[in-house]
């Protein structure tokens, strides 16, 4: 299938997100590792309840992208901006790598900046939120690595099981944001 390429990385793109994909996102959002890092473990996702969700994804308040492989133009996560609030200029941000061999290689920080410089730079935000939990130790590093800074804690706020989780909130300002492919298109440097 042809995507769109929206914003264009080295290893992924950001293309807009439609249903096309809605059986494969559906085998994602039932997946247990998937889903117990979204928090979406509890939710009874078939094909056809998730095909209305990614329909209804690009709305008036969020933007959602395929992440795509770049090598093969394979479908390997879904990137989104919710709750875009243009008065304050903020959203909350939230991806997932819905295979596991896509994982640990890269495309989840490059699809992170993508989103970011999507969000600072096209949107004009100036503040863009993310949640997470404790134990998602992988998307922590991540999203440190781009320069996210946690910005608060709700304690013990998720239960897996016998075991009590935080939920780790973390952002970033546009001034923090490097990487930019749109001032690398444009020849911008920043501080100038």
């Amino acid at each position: 299938m042809n995507y769109l390429r929206k914003l264009v990385g080295q290893k992924c793109y950001l293309s807009p997100l439609n249903s096309s994909q809605s059986e494969k996102v559906a085998k994602w959002s039932n997946d247990m590792e998937v889903a117990i890092r979204t928090g979406d473990i509890s939710d009874m996702i078939t094909n056809e309840i998730q095909r209305g969700y990614l329909e209804n994804m690009n709305n008036s308040s969020g933007y959602a992208f395929y992440i795509i492989r770049e090598e093969d133009n394979e479908v390997v996560g879904i990137g989104r901006l919710m709750r875009v609030n243009f008065i304050n200029r903020n959203a909350i941000m939230g991806m997932f790598i819905g295979e596991k061999n896509n994982r640990n290689n890269g495309i989840g920080t490059e699809a992170t900046k993508l989103l970011l410089d999507f969000g600072f730079n096209i949107l004009n935000l100036r503040n863009i939120m993310i949640e997470t939990y404790s134990f998602n130790e992988p998307a922590i590093k991540v999203l440190k690595k781009c320069g996210f800074k946690e910005i608060g804690r709700r304690r013990k706020s998720i239960i897996y099981g016998n075991n009590e989780y935080d939920e780790v909130l973390m952002d970033m300002l546009n001034e923090e944001f490097q990487d930019s492919i749109i001032d690398k298109v444009l020849n911008v440097k920043r501080g100038d």
